[in-house]
């Protein structure tokens, strides 16, 4: 068939092309394909869009802040507890303890119940009431790739600087040190789980300072959230007792590790910093772990 009367329609299936008489020839709809940025931003987009419109709620709860931090840090924590079991019957294991025996079950249970206490009765309705003043609200776009890992890196290292300060002079004067700082430090060889076990003002403090870090910063909520979950694992590690193969200190240059902090529960007036070392070095105040 040579040709094709203009009653016709072209009917497009695939590479084939043929005719239907009697219908008026119709452009054919293209349906388009979903285009994916570089780097992946469409389907994290998509998922900020879901999480943003159908979980908001649960988001902007008054509670959750603290609900989460004190969770994440069970959490993080229970990799090390199955260390310190295994401490006492695996030679490998034993061998990257920092310092001394692994603490028992009961110091656990007794510093788990310590810190749950304080989240309740003072981390729970200081976070829920700044959550209140706050208000805030999640913006319609979730940050670039780019922008998480910067935001993320820039609040970890003002977090750093603000807490060497606040670290150096609370060790510098004897009252705020009572008052505060020495609760944390009765754990001369610490764990995981005492990461956390401070004074209300201490876990306080630490709060605001870290909130402080996101604010000066605008960092996106996902940011901002990416922060906390690291800044808890960081703390965690700090205070674990181990010197692990895969340490974030032996992946990253420039991290103290548990070593480092080890070193600062022994001595109390060396390594201030909580993960990197460059404030301490800058103050005259780093000295290398063993």
């Amino acid at each position: 068939m040579s040709g094709a009367t203009s009653g016709s329609t072209a009917v497009c299936s695939g590479s084939l092309r043929f005719w239907v008489p009697g219908r008026q020839a119709v452009a054919p709809r293209l349906e388009k394909s979903p285009v994916f940025p570089i780097g992946g931003l469409a389907p994290r987009s998509g998922l900020w869009d879901h999480v943003r419109l159908g979980q908001e709620h649960i988001l902007l709860s008054l509670y959750l802040p603290a609900c989460c931090a004190f969770l994440t840090h069970v959490a993080l924590c229970v990799p090390f507890l199955l260390l310190d079991a295994l401490a006492s019957v695996c030679h490998r294991v034993d061998s990257w303890r920092t310092a001394g025996p692994p603490p028992s079950p009961l110091r656990w249970l007794e510093c788990f119940w310590r810190v749950l206490f304080k989240y309740a009765t003072t981390v729970l309705p200081v976070t829920a009431l700044s959550q209140l003043l706050r208000s805030p609200e999640l913006p319609e776009r979730a940050p670039s790739c780019w922008t998480l890992c910067v935001e993320v890196g820039a609040c970890l290292l003002l977090f750093d600087f603000f807490f060497f300060i606040w670290h150096y002079y609370i060790h510098r004067l004897p009252w705020l040190y009572r008052r505060i700082h020495r609760m944390h430090h009765q754990h001369h060889i610490p764990f995981a789980l005492a990461a956390q076990d401070a004074s209300s003002a201490e876990l306080l403090s630490l709060l605001l300072l870290a909130q402080l870090s996101a604010w000066l910063l605008s960092s996106h909520p996902l940011s901002e959230v990416v922060f906390h979950l690291l800044n808890s694992w960081l703390a965690v590690e700090d205070h674990c007792g181990y010197d692990l193969p895969f340490a974030m200190h032996k992946l990253l240059p420039g991290m103290g590790g548990a070593p480092h902090h080890q070193s600062h529960h022994r001595r109390q007036n060396i390594n201030y910093a909580p993960y990197f070392t460059h404030c301490d070095r800058l103050f005259g105040t780093y000295r290398a772990s063993g």
